[in-house]
């Protein structure tokens, strides 16, 4: 799952460093390739690492490292020389992978495999020969090709056609029992697990692995990111300078806006238990805290905004003066946080310190100009 958000980050930054709504994103680095936009056709010799999203990608050259791949349709006929991950509506893998794939999507199709395979989706079909294992969840799932490890599936309907085959074990998650007919030209009844699954959750074995909630996880995250770039976009509409003004405090001075930050969380905690201690101002505390929580949510956001704004200008972008850039600033800031929040322990503490910078940003702009009228 971490490797599919890198495919929306790099095409993000390929898109941040165009900053072109209708035109594609162009972004080569070393022999790797960034490509973002409307309809991608890549074709390009040459290419290591292939980074890709887009309402169409379509990948028409050999690739001799790994394919990173998003998109309402995804289409990739070239060998690929390393692993590939791929995520859209209508996946179709028809080049030969050397490594392992991880697909997702509503319907997956893929050819040869030489490593693992991973897929999930409504339609899952595989076609041509897997090296490794092959780990499947759908409604519908259909094998035609060889399998040479162990293979597991949980779906409703089961299909194989005339050259499948594994060599490994089967493993079937069934709603009904003995409801999946398995020929034994395709593999051999001893060699065959039935586990009663509800289609609810996955048996322990599989840890919880399901198309359900891996959908789920993913929507969360990419509604998050919606959500930060739809609020940067209306702020950007509504409070221009302000927005502009705070971003800059924390890419200038960002441990001093950490620090201030800190200072004024803690000012609102203390405060509601003293309030709760002097036994009257109890009924005030609730209040409190709804600021408290209300200061931690434009915080993150201001904090993951400014994120964005700095990975833009890294990458040779000027500051961003449009709805829409700033609108991408904030999505790519908060897909940056999210993918660093994976990372046990360290991932809470910068999401932590994004958040009181951006809240201590937010108090330098406000408490600013007070300090410095006259008095």
């Amino acid at each position: 799952m971490k490797r599919l958000f890198l495919i929306v980050l790099a095409c993000l930054a390929a898109t941040a460093a165009s900053a072109q709504s209708d035109d594609n994103a162009f972004l080569d680095i070393g022999n790797d390739a960034f490509r973002a936009g409307n309809s991608v056709s890549f074709s390009a010799d040459g290419t290591e690492d292939l980074f890709a999203a887009g309402q169409r990608v379509t990948v028409g050259s050999d690739i001799s490292g790994s394919a990173h791949l998003a998109g309402r349709t995804v289409e990739a006929s070239g060998a690929i020389g390393g692993n590939v991950y791929a995520m859209g509506m209508n996946v179709d893998v028809t080049g030969a992978v050397a490594g392992n794939a991880t697909l997702t999507g509503y319907s997956v199709q893929v050819g040869a495999v030489s490593g693992d395979l991973r897929g999930a989706g409504s339609e899952v079909t595989v076609t041509g020969p897997v090296g490794g294992y092959a780990l499947l969840s759908g409604e519908t799932v259909r094998v035609e090709g060889a399998i040479a490890g162990d293979v597991r599936i949980a779906a409703n309907t089961v299909e194989f056609g005339p050259d499948a085959s594994i060599n490994g074990t089967l493993t079937l998650y069934e709603e009904k029992p003995d409801s999946i007919d398995v020929p034994e030209s395709v593999i051999a009844e001893d060699r065959i697990e039935r586990i009663a699954w509800d289609g609810s959750r996955a048996p322990g074995d599989v840890r919880g692995w399901t198309f359900k909630a891996f959908l789920g996880a993913l929507w969360s995250f990419v509604a998050t990111v919606l959500f930060v770039a739809a609020l940067a976009a209306l702020a950007a509409a509504l409070f221009p300078e302000w927005l502009a003004a705070t971003r800059r405090r924390i890419l200038s001075r960002p441990l001093g806006t950490l620090g201030l930050g800190f200072l004024l969380m803690s000012t609102i905690l203390g405060s509601s238990i003293m309030l709760a201690l002097t036994v009257i101002g109890i009924f005030i505390t609730p209040a409190v805290l709804v600021l408290g929580g209300l200061v931690v949510l434009a915080g993150y956001l201001l904090g993951t905004y400014a994120l964005g704004v700095g990975v833009m200008m890294a990458v040779g972008r000027p500051e961003p003066d449009r709805v829409l850039e700033r609108a991408l600033a904030g999505g790519l800031g908060a897909i940056i946080a999210g993918l660093l929040a994976l990372i046990p322990l360290l991932g809470w503490l910068f999401v932590l310190a994004l958040t009181l910078a951006g809240a201590g940003a937010m108090a330098w702009r406000t408490l600013a100009p007070r300090l410095a009228a006259p008095s």
